[in-house]
């Protein structure tokens, strides 16, 4: 051993959290020197007394020092014990400093909830579930942006939404994603077009060489209409919302292929027919979206639980 070592002891190293008691043992310890007794101090803590001082032997162990002396009348702190407890007063008091801080973050994070959805999904899906939120978490304000299954990927990548829901064949590039429902496009005409008198499906040509009222390019609708008649479809109107859709159909502007979601109401009341497609794939998924390796966290996390249920 050189003469350095000899003087100052064996070179500390390794990580501070290896060389310093955890903050149950230091609480221990605490208690201890306000009750006095070993016993009360584990009772207080909720654990036995055997399991309380197997830890103060282990942090004297740690430390190299005596700190509680053990008589029959009582625990009482040596001097190093004194000491030592002084530091660890300070230590508990920085953690419960760093313990009220990070809940006001909590409680900031979880007092807002932006949620960002694809037309479908936002009108015909999000309510009920905003709804069942709202009775979990009364004091939560959630926003809502509607928007193509683009724009959804775009606020989250932006962090303008912490959770997001869309509606195409595919994942956006740099989000991750899990499958909440299934959902089925259908071809809808006014009740007095030709389509809505056919005794026999339409078929993909057909449906592929009409000119139909569409939903614009970056919407899931669109994505799983062109890949469905391996190509784009050929555009009558473009329209950005479903409702809009809708209604140019109800008015006989033309056929338009939608989400069943979207037309239950309008199939029920006749004022849309639902003409039968053969050849053609229509069914889609529809997830819920989040920043890849961002899982959703308070609010975002019910919402998502939400809506497997």
């Amino acid at each position: 051993m050189s003469n350095a070592e000899e003087q100052t002891g064996p070179a500390v190293t390794g990580s501070v959290a290896h060389r310093v008691p955890d903050l149950g043992a230091l609480e221990l310890l605490l208690a201890v020197a306000r009750l006095g007794s070993l016993g009360g101090a584990a009772r207080e803590l909720g654990i036995t007394q055997p399991a309380a001082s197997s830890r103060i032997r282990s942090m004297e162990r740690q430390l190299g020092v005596a700190l509680v002396d053990r008589s029959p009348r009582g625990s009482r702190l040596t001097d190093a014990g004194a000491l030592v407890t002084d530091w660890a007063r300070r230590i508990v008091e920085a953690a419960e400093a760093f313990d009220v801080g990070a809940q006001a973050l909590r409680d900031r994070r979880d007092s807002r909830l932006r949620v960002a959805a694809s037309m479908t999904i936002a009108e015909y899906l999000l309510p009920g579930w905003l709804l069942a939120l709202r009775a979990q978490r009364p004091d939560t304000a959630v926003s809502l942006h509607a928007g193509n299954s683009a724009a959804v990927a775009e606020r989250l990548l932006s962090d303008e939404a912490d959770l997001g829901f869309v509606e195409g064949l595919s994942v956006p590039a740099g989000l991750d994603s899990a499958v909440i429902a299934h959902d089925r496009l259908i071809v809808v005409t006014a009740p007095g077009h030709a389509w809505a008198r056919r005794r026999r499906s339409l078929a993909a040509e057909e449906l592929a060489s009409t000119p139909l009222i569409l939903r614009e390019k970056g919407s899931g609708t669109r994505q799983v209409l062109d890949a469905a008649l391996g190509g784009l479809a050929r555009p009558l109107i473009e329209l950005s919302s479903t409702t809009a859709v809708k209604a140019a159909v109800v008015s006989g502007a033309g056929p338009a292929v939608l989400s069943e979601l979207a037309v239950g109401e309008e199939l029920a009341m006749r004022r849309l027919v639902s003409v039968p497609v053969e050849g053609v794939a229509l069914a889609r998924d529809l997830r819920a979206v989040w920043p890849t390796g961002h899982r959703p966290t308070g609010p975002a996390r019910d919402l998502l639980s939400l809506t497997r249920g």
